[in-house]
């Protein structure tokens, strides 16, 4: 979910009023577009797409258009202001927090779904033949078998997976990137570290993991929603010692 940053809204509005201050006036609904035939024009244009993009996170109740091309050109002209500085950043402040209150409220609402969704989803898979399910919650089920090395918490490890969201959307994979992945097992989401502890050198599962195992109420970007039940598939390639550090993994691998 985005989130607007008002005072940058107001800067690109500054740069917007160089842009539009040579206009003649008249009745501007009546205007054609602006041919965008010149460096001028162009760099106008994408300063004006740049605002238009950052208001799109307000409610229409929250931006009056007409007033806004008031402020611009009034503040380009120098000329005086109708609402004083202070006073400005009041009502942008109000502005943002009836914009946050909504983004919770919303992220509440979001939430709550997924966790029932969810609980549905992993009630359903504990009944799969070969599904266990431990203590924490975490839903496992063996695909191959290893013979190699399980490794601790503190070892690096080497995988490929791919992680979906319960209803089948791919939010990551090694397979799609070309090569796989290795990082510290202890700087991953709780699921799996507990998960690639059950597994061996050579072994593949899936894994259906709670919210509470994942990112909970958070999330993460804005591939995984909050309180997201997660699916992966991973193959357990190679075990090294902690002494034997992997690069790690900036991606929704279960990273932290």
């Amino acid at each position: 979910m985005r989130k607007i940053q008002l005072t940058a809204v107001a800067s690109a509005a500054v740069l917007l009023i160089a842009c539009q201050g040579q206009q003649e006036g008249g009745n501007e609904s009546s205007k054609a577009p602006a041919a965008l035939d010149s460096d001028a024009a162009r760099f106008s244009y994408a300063v004006g797409v740049d605002l238009g993009n950052s208001l799109q996170a307000v409610d229409e109740s929250e931006v009056d258009l007409d007033a806004l091309d008031r402020g611009i050109r009034e503040a380009y002209a120098g000329e005086d202001l109708a609402i004083d500085e202070a006073e400005r950043a009041e009502i942008k402040n109000q502005v943002a927090q009836r914009l946050q209150k909504k983004q919770a409220e919303q992220q509440a609402q979001q939430g709550s779904e997924a966790a029932e969704k969810g609980a549905a989803y992993q009630e359903e898979n504990a009944q799969r033949d070969g599904v266990e399910v431990t203590e924490s919650g975490l839903q496992f089920e063996q695909l191959e078998k290893g013979e190699g090395a399980s490794p601790s918490e503190s070892d690096t490890v080497t995988v490929h997976y791919k992680g979906e969201l319960i209803d089948g959307t791919e939010f990551d994979s090694s397979y799609e990137r070309g090569e796989p992945a290795t990082f510290p097992l202890g700087n991953v989401i709780p699921g799996w570290t507990e998960a690639l502890q059950k597994m061996q050198e050579g072994g593949k599962a899936r894994l259906v993991i709670p919210p509470e195992l994942a990112y909970g109420e958070q999330g993460a970007g804005n591939r995984i929603g909050p309180n997201e039940t997660l699916v992966f598939e991973v193959e357990l390639i190679e075990v090294a010692d902690e002494g034997d550090n992997g690069d790690g993994e900036d991606s929704e691998n279960g990273g932290d």
